[in-house]
């Protein structure tokens, strides 16, 4: 009998736990839950075989992390094109329209929170996973469980993904500051920041204290579960229990409606109990969605209008020069305090010297500063009326102020560079960089840290990093390295041994060489050695590698230091290539190929992927260039138009046989 009454009480609790978090209308007093959870948490107590890693009891936090592991996302979590005006919403629209005909329109609330992927198997929650870099992001998993308005069981037994954004809402960000406050701990920036911090907690504990809520707003392969457009996906995943933002979503017939959306939200933006900072504006239809397609980073059928930066005026009490990793040196200016998009702003960066002159900005002038972006602090314009007197033109430095080697400004360049690859600052960037997130992904390894192994002679080069291990009594006599923190330091080093040369390139901070180019470069040589002996030439044939790039890379392996690095590099065991997967001979091979309607066999990805094995190259749309369609259920305008331009097409299994016949089953 005590288990049914587990069982029962698992299930009234979350159905009271949906009522209150998800439609905002509780059936039953807190007492009565609490009550009811306390008399679970006895029984489970006292029936251990009973435990559920999913029960209520078990989303209060409490587990404890060395960190956290990383999971491949199925599809790619893309970023959005910003536009910040009506114009270029407009224009926008006009370019979809002229190109599909009339469409409808889907405007969200975008909300100023944490990108997060959910998945659920057999009906259970089975991991969440943040962004990341859009292919890789971080297990949360433990941390997703203390969301309350995130169900732990759905009534759907087949594999699901669902993607939104986990955000702090205004209330509790605030109780949390006044915790703060009376604890004389450091005040947390804005929401954003706050909830991004809470969900990587490695107590899971902290997480459940910080009150974390999230909207769900994106079915990935909506066609695929019998859906035809965004909007019915939002009604659907809303049926199974996922918390919509319904109020702030809206359904329109054309880019004005859309428009006096945007004007009605500018308006109650600051009553909202949860931050946004603009609204994402997509395209409903999921056939329209296809033949748009998407760019290199983002769908060609949504956007996201920012609204306009908030701006304060302050005065500007001094300006002082950074040095990054490649040796670019960047005017800040030194700022009275002032309260700007939810944060204090005491420094705002300047850019450039040529800048400076343009906008006729001085010391001790009062200036015109906003958030670009809403994220980086930037003068606008200096406030001439304000002037008395005693404002002072700035004069670019001659010499790096870090190490006093003479600057160097590159041809056709309005940058100036400290060119001393032993200065200092240069070290710790270059190194910090190396070590990050989109590179090596050396966790452990931030500036912080960096700074503190390079004061103490330990870390003067990326190379040195690999030969820590050898500096374990050295390093565990330093302020907050234990046993723990050093091998969770060193076992990360290690694993980024096996990491691709797209990540390599892009950690050994090559001017003009961000993480595209770098992925782009990896592809066309296949392993250091031959981009090492690329020419000019070589590389400007490449698309997307243009003059100034291909010159900043032959000149960068020019460079006896950097080779040296790379014979480092090798020695340590790291990898040097791009593995590339052989193509197999196919009636595909060399053929254009565009997928459409819902696939039953396949995900849209999957079948991508292995006609790309078979030496197609797929696209989103179909025209006069394009050799065959494979179609599924409703496949629409695109089967339609290959039909009309006498282009041959394929059933899925049409498909399928020639994949198990080339690539096996």
């Amino acid at each position: 009998m005590s288990k049914e009454r587990i069982i029962e009480l698992r299930k009234l609790l979350n159905k009271y736990n949906y009522e209150y978090h998800v439609l905002d209308k509780p059936t039953v007093d807190d007492s009565v839950y609490d009550k009811l959870l306390v008399e679970l948490i006895k029984l489970e107590e006292e029936y251990p075989d009973m435990f559920d890693s999913l029960s209520p009891t078990q989303r209060v936090g409490g587990t404890v992390l060395e960190g956290f592991s990383k999971i491949e996302h199925k599809r790619r979590m893309l970023s959005l094109k910003d536009v910040f005006s009506y114009d270029d919403l407009k224009t926008w629209a006009k370019d979809i329209e002229d190109k599909v005909g009339k469409v409808e329109y889907v405007a969200e609330c975008k909300i100023d929170g944490l990108a997060m992927s959910l998945v659920y198997r057999n009906g259970n929650f089975e991991y969440g996973v943040t962004r990341g870099d859009g292919s890789v992001g971080e297990d949360v998993t433990n941390n997703v469980k203390t969301i309350k308005s995130i169900n732990m069981h759905i009534d759907y037994l087949d594999e699901i993904e669902v993607r939104g954004e986990v955000y702090m809402p205004k209330e509790s960000f605030n109780l949390l500051n006044k915790e703060r406050e009376k604890n004389n701990e450091p005040l947390l920036a804005n929401p954003r920041n706050a909830a991004a911090g809470s969900i990587r907690q490695l107590d899971s504990k902290i997480t459940a204290s910080r009150k974390l809520d999230a909207f769900w707003y994106y079915l990935p392969d909506g066609l695929t579960y019998g859906l035809n457009n965004h909007y019915d996906s939002l009604m659907w995943i809303k049926s199974l229990g996922f918390k919509i933002n319904e109020e702030g979503t809206g359904l329109f017939d054309d880019i004005e409606g859309v428009i006096n959306f945007i004007e009605d939200l500018s308006v109650k933006r600051d009553s909202l109990p949860y931050d946004i900072d603009g609204v994402v504006i997509k395209i409903n239809d999921y056939l329209i969605q296809e033949e748009l397609g998407y760019t290199a980073n983002a769908p060609k059928w949504a956007i996201a209008y920012k609204f306009p930066a908030e701006q304060a005026i302050t005065k500007l009490n001094d300006i002082f020069i950074s040095v990054g990793r490649t040796g670019r040196c960047t005017p800040n200016a030194v700022l009275e305090p002032v309260r700007l998009a939810g944060s204090t702003v005491s420094a705002a960066t300047l850019h450039n010297a040529e800048m400076i002159v343009d906008k006729d900005i001085r010391i001790n002038d009062y200036v015109l500063i906003h958030k670009a972006g809403d994220i980086i602090p930037e003068v606008i314009k200096s406030i001439k009326e304000k002037r008395d007197g005693s404002q002072i033109p700035y004069v670019f430095p001659e010499n790096c102020p870090i190490c006093s080697m003479k600057l160097h400004k590159y041809e056709d360049e309005v940058d100036h560079y400290c060119v001393n690859n032993d200065c200092p600052a240069r070290v710790v960037t270059s190194i910090a960089h190396f070590a990050s997130r989109n590179a090596m992904n050396i966790e452990g390894l931030g500036e912080k840290r960096v700074e503190q192994l390079h004061s103490e002679g330990l870390l003067n080069t990326v190379g040195d990093i690999y030969k820590l291990k050898d500096k374990k009594d050295k390093i565990l006599t330093l302020e907050k390295f234990g046993e723990k923190s050093y091998d969770n330091l060193i076992n990360a080093i290690e694993n980024s041994k096996k990491n691709t040369l797209d990540k390599l390139l892009f950690g050994l901070g090559i001017r003009q060489v961000g993480s595209k180019a770098s992925s782009i470069l990896a592809n066309e040589f296949g392993n250091i050695d031959a981009l090492i002996n690329a020419k000019i030439e070589d590389l400007n044939v490449i698309r997307d590698i243009g003059d100034i790039t291909a010159d900043a890379i032959v000149t960068f392996f020019e460079d006896k230091a950097n080779i040296n690095l790379i014979n480092t590099l090798k020695e340590e065991g790291l990898n040097m290539s791009l593995d590339k997967i052989e193509k197999q001979e196919s009636i595909f091979t060399g053929k254009t190929v565009v997928l459409t309607g819902s696939l039953s066999l396949l995900t849209r990805n999957e079948a991508k992927e292995k006609l790309e094995l078979m030496g197609a190259s797929v696209t989103s749309s179909v025209s006069k260039k394009t050799d065959c369609v494979i179609y599924g259920e409703n496949a629409g305008s695109k089967y339609d138009k290959a039909i009309e331009l006498n282009i041959k097409t394929l059933t899925e299994q049409e498909f399928m046989n020639e994949v198990n016949r080339v690539l096996g089953n």
